[in-house]
């Protein structure tokens, strides 16, 4: 057996290895990480697997030519992928600001990646190597593959394989989709014959030999026709699926079209603990070390992948267009095999951080027909209410869990990825939540509730508010037969299509009544390929294609997202403001309800409010008997003094 290391980054590391030229050239966005959290990683690992040798050139520098010319010309290709996050994700928060620290880059720095990183590296290899075949991938490329419309320019932009300059994209996981694509340029088959592969998207000049397809619209159509957008748009989400999805075919006027493949058939368990069996370093490349490492190693480092999918079909997440719905599992065995090799790294204090994947307690499909047919193309499994052939079972994730509390040096095992509470609250066995709350959860738990007005989770594909509600009680009553106190922390977003004023101040008194202000608000983010960032763009729902209602305005987001902060003091005028926009200057007074009191005019306060004969707040606008299960976390403790999640989490407020 070879000696394991990592994969060669410089032509002195390949002289090495006795190479004197690389199969592939993989040009990657993010820093060099061996570890099966990184997209790249995982890729070029696998094609090592199959006998290719790679050569990696991690954040070249785009203004020069040389920093691709490395390793020479690859024998086969070059892969370029943006890294693991959509690089216009990665520089830009959702107020168009440019971020200050990129986790992904050695010592947090920022702009050693470019915009729509793609692009850029596919046209660089394109102009110094006009031949060589270039295949583009990872979530930047797979949300991206057809024409899709682009936040931070507020345009509908090309297929991003038009614009990059590349031959061929995988999109979705593509272990097995780059694999095919490695084997038949090595037969050297053409790349611009390379058309059958599914989970890949190629362009053509003609449809002669395209055969089984559904046409789209027009890009010079959809560019400026938002209905026409938003159908499209749907189309290609209601085809997403290995099973049912149809070949799609993107015309770009009459000589050039792009053409999406069927999506890549789900990775069986056996191919999945291949995956993650390989010989990764699990650690940054040293060179790395001067820099002080790459950040983002620290929130995985100690933890394990269960599983890939996700059937929630949440409308803001791109998970359905990029995974799939049908839930990809590891083995118990491979599982506990990683973990043996974690729990005993110099730098592991007991605690295994994670255990799940995009919802941790998702160990297997929905139901029993999505592994010969698909998932349903119009229906959710769990939205509006779960599917009546939903299997509903947490035994398998259960005995994972336990197995993993059972291995030496391990302290204590976290489920940090996230739980889905309206499955929990389907399955008629306690058994997961108590362990849950018994073993996994350590002061506090993160649920996504997202919102609490119901038009609002409609539009979110969530379930209504009071499911929510339902598992507050049950959380709360388990915790006490168990004797902890433990609480829940809700993720909460502001600004999501179909969001209203109304709406936002009955978030805000939710949160009154919880006792809670996050430190942090989510405001929507429109990222490429989700159903609300089409609702974002278009007005329209494209499910049904109904008009929404889409805070786009910026003042109007930021009041939204002062609502849920609306104890900071900087926020009181956005408050004031957006109170009395909504009709609901009731809640300005001095009442318990009320979410801010009166300013007297003439006090020095800007915009100060007189109260006038609104000294007190309307006691009946608001009942607030739903609340009293999330106000069970603010019973008194052994101290005697009040303890509500306000005071759990410490805040300064400046």
């Amino acid at each position: 057996m070879s000696e394991q290391k990592f994969l060669p980054i410089t032509y002195e590391e390949m002289q090495e290895r006795g190479w004197k030229q690389v199969d592939f050239v993989y040009i990657s966005g993010d820093a060099y990480v061996d570890h099966p959290s990184f997209g790249h990683a995982i890729i070029t690992r696998c094609l090592e697997a199959h006998g290719y040798k790679i050569g990696i050139i991690a954040q070249p520098d785009w203004k020069k030519e040389e920093s691709i010319q490395i390793f020479g010309k690859p024998r086969l290709g070059f892969m370029i992928s943006a890294g693991n996050m959509d690089s216009m994700v990665n520089h830009y928060s959702v107020s168009k600001k440019r971020r200050n620290q990129d986790a992904y880059t050695p010592g947090g720095v920022m702009g050693k990646r470019p915009d729509y990183a793609t692009i850029v590296y596919g046209n660089l290899v394109r102009r110094v190597y006009h031949d060589v075949p270039i295949i583009i991938g990872g979530i930047e490329a797979s949300l991206r593959r057809l024409a899709h419309y682009d936040y931070w320019s507020n345009t509908v932009r090309r297929s991003v394989l038009l614009d990059s300059q590349a031959d061929i994209l995988i999109y979705g996981m593509g272990e097995r989709s780059v694999i095919e694509v490695a084997d038949a340029l090595d037969s050297g088959i053409d790349v611009k014959d390379i058309s059958f592969v599914n989970g890949t998207v190629y362009k053509t000049k003609s449809l002669e030999s395209v055969y089984d397809y559904q046409t789209l619209p027009e890009y010079d159509v959809i560019k400026t026709d938002k209905r026409a957008y938003a159908q499209s748009f749907y189309t290609q989400y209601c085809n997403t699926d290995p099973f049912s999805g149809k070949r799609l075919v993107e015309p770009y006027g009459k000589k050039q079209f792009v053409i999406q493949n069927p999506p890549s058939k789900p990775l069986s368990q056996m191919e999945m603990d291949r995956v993650y069996s390989y010989n990764y370093m699990r650690t940054y490349h040293p060179s790395y070390e001067k820099d002080g490492g790459v950040p983002a190693i620290q929130e995985i480092k100690f933890s394990l992948t269960s599983n890939r999918g996700c059937f929630g079909g949440c409308s803001f997440c791109a998970l359905t267009f990029h995974q799939g719905r049908i839930i990809q599992t590891r083995s118990h065995e491979s599982i506990l095999a990683e973990a043996e090799k974690i729990i005993w790294d110099k730098d592991f204090k007991g605690y295994i951080h994670d255990v799940g994947g995009p919802t941790a307690n998702f160990r297997h499909p929905a139901c029993k027909k999505q592994l010969i047919h698909g998932a349903c193309p119009n229906k959710q499994c769990l939205f509006p209410k779960p599917c009546q052939n939903l299997v509903v079972d947490h035994k398998d994730y259960l005995e994972l869990l336990r197995k993993l509390r059972e291995l030496p040096n391990v302290k204590k095992v976290f489920v940090r990825s996230g739980i889905r509470f309206d499955y929990v609250m389907a399955d008629s066995d306690d058994r997961f939540l108590r362990e849950l709350c018994q073993y996994h959860v350590s002061g506090q738990l993160k649920v996504a509730p997202e919102h609490v007005a119901d038009a609002v989770l409609q539009k979110m594909g969530k379930p209504e508010n009071q499911v929510y509600r339902s598992f507050v009680e049950k959380y709360q009553e388990i915790n006490r037969k168990l004797g902890k106190e433990q609480y829940l922390v809700p993720y909460l977003m502001s600004s999501h299509p179909g969001s209203t004023l109304k709406e936002a101040v009955t978030l805000a008194e939710y949160l009154r009544d919880l006792g809670y202000m996050p430190e942090q608000v989510q405001d929507f983010y429109p990222t490429p390929s989700t159903i609300s960032t089409c609702m974002y763009y278009t007005g329209l729902d494209p499910r049904t294609m109904e008009p929404v209602y889409v805070p786009t305005n910026p003042h109007e987001k930021a009041m939204q997202r002062a609502l849920i902060q609306y104890r900071k003091p900087q926020n009181y005028e956005l408050v004031k403001e957006a109170l009395i926009k909504a009709g609901r200057t009731d809640l300005i007074g001095f009442d318990k309800k009320c979410l801010i009191r009166p300013r007297k005019s003439g006090d020095g306060e800007k915009g100060g409010y007189s109260g006038g004969d609104r000294k007190n707040c309307n006691r009946n606008r608001v009942n607030n008997n739903s609340m009293q299960a999330e106000k069970q976390n603010a019973r008194t403790g052994k101290n005697g003094k009040k303890k509500t999640i306000r005071n759990v989490h410490k805040k300064n407020i400046k």
